[in-house]
């Protein structure tokens, strides 16, 4: 092994769902923290889902594959110093030039690229990719809730760390739906303005019909405040996110960020460090960024595509920047998508339905710079059927690994529990920084 059809949104939530994970950002479910991480760490997992199936071979291009130019002559990225290059990772592969701050981070070992990287759907829609990534089972269909809110359920030694889980976004995405208790919060393009005498009014409704859901809008208002960050919550801590960059001791800059810029990426990680960033804010949390699927026109460098990759570089430096070196030191971000795109690039510069692609394992915490590819080649005879990156790396071994070594979760929970069937998958090690 080398060390090297447009957005969806999630399922409709029915009432049950709307109680554990929220639906509104004055609509939050708030419990007293229950569980806890061994140790004086203080770990933080963050898990982005790219929706719509991103181009692995786009955001890390083995440009020293000698079938990669053949096969991309439309979209190839050009080589280390060329015009318009990739970013040098290794002798194998660049990273697409719109990531600069990913490459400051792997430049800081702090950056990990996992390629030809799979879960065990081999089919092309995204609604069924997407749930067997999100609910971590093999098929896909079997499971309603997701892997990530049965691992705040097996985090070890409760009672010392928060046990909430934290979703961003318009819906709780099904990795983070499930038993364990989620705060929700909404994007400010997401939401609805609500008049005080509104939620007033809706006070006094469900403290008479449904007392919990009138718990959770008052809890809701307090995480506006902390959100506003102009009022905290009792013993709260609250990151304040700079719009430039912090400089780092031994990290190279990147570009400066334009408050307006990337919007649509960077409120939700600024919001991310806000409420995960506090000694009693949770810990673990999921967001996800729809956009990814690219059958035309992919725009490698200046179109469709190189614009996501440079709004989810932007969030990954709002992140970074809002949690400050302390929380950092002890943050993994794991970025997922659901399946790859063609290998073959088709008659309109695009890419359609593939199966392996790349993850993303960034962070403090994350034993970093390298490429981690069991790299099966480029030639016609070793694509997966005979249009597709083949799949080696299984996404749930790369997962197990994290879960175990950061967050403390046994290897039979992660094989039983939160990955059910997948006893055969080892959990890889090596993964997390000493």
């Amino acid at each position: 092994m080398t060390e090297h059809h447009a957005c969806f949104e999630d399922r409709a939530l029915n009432r049950r769902t709307l109680l554990r994970g929220g639906a509104a950002s004055l609509a939050l479910w708030s419990l007293l923290p229950r569980a806890a991480i061994a140790g004086t760490r203080d770990p933080r997992l963050l898990t982005m889902v790219l929706r719509g199936g991103l181009d692995g071979l786009s955001l890390a291009a083995p440009v020293g594959d000698p079938n990669y130019v053949k096969l991309r002559e439309l979209i190839a990225l050009p080589k280390p110093g060329e015009t318009g290059g990739g970013l040098a990772l290794d002798n194998m592969f660049a990273l697409n030039p719109n990531m600069p701050f990913l490459h400051a981070l792997y430049q800081k070992k702090e950056a990990l690229i996992v390629h030809a990287v799979h879960t065990p759907y081999r089919e092309r829609s995204h609604f069924d990719g997407q749930d067997m990534l999100e609910n971590g089972a093999p098929d896909g269909n079997k499971l309603a809730d997701g892997w990530l809110n049965r691992a705040i359920l097996n985090l070890p030694n409760a009672g010392k760390v928060s046990s909430r889980g934290l979703s961003l976004g318009p819906v709780v995405p099904l990795v983070m739906r499930g038993k364990a208790d989620v705060l929700s919060w909404i994007p400010k393009v997401y939401n609805l303005p609500l008049r005080d005498s509104t939620v007033g009014r809706l006070m006094e409704l469900y403290q008479k019909t449904d007392p919990r859901l009138a718990q959770a809008l008052i809890n809701g208002g307090e995480m506006v405040r902390v959100a506003d960050a102009s009022v905290t919550m009792p013993g709260a801590v609250v990151a304040a996110v700079p719009t430039q960059p912090v400089p780092i001791a031994g990290l190279p800059q990147a570009r400066g960020l334009n408050p307006n810029q990337f919007r649509e990426f960077t409120e939700a990680a600024e919001m991310a460090a806000k409420f995960m960033k506090p000694h009693d804010g949770p810990r673990i949390g999921a967001l996800s960024y729809n956009g990814w699927d690219t059958h035309a026109n992919e725009g490698v460098l200046q179109g469709a595509l190189g614009n996501r990759l440079g709004g989810l570089d932007a969030a990954l430096q709002t992140l970074h920047d809002g949690l400050g070196p302390d929380a950092w030191k002890d943050t993994v971000v794991v970025v997922v998508t659901e399946f790859g795109r063609t290998a073959r690039v088709n008659g309109t510069a695009g890419t359609d339905h593939g199966s392996a692609t790349c993850a993303l394992f960034v962070g403090g915490a994350i034993k970093g710079g390298r490429v981690h590819a069991d790299w099966p080649g480029l030639a016609d005879a070793n694509l997966f059927e005979n249009r597709d990156l083949k799949p080696t790396t299984d996404l749930r071994a790369m997962l197990k690994g994290v879960l175990r070594d950061h967050l403390g979760i046994p290897d039979g929970a992660l094989a039983s529990t939160i990955f059910p069937g997948s006893g055969g998958v080892k959990g890889l090690q090596g993964l997390i920084a000493s």
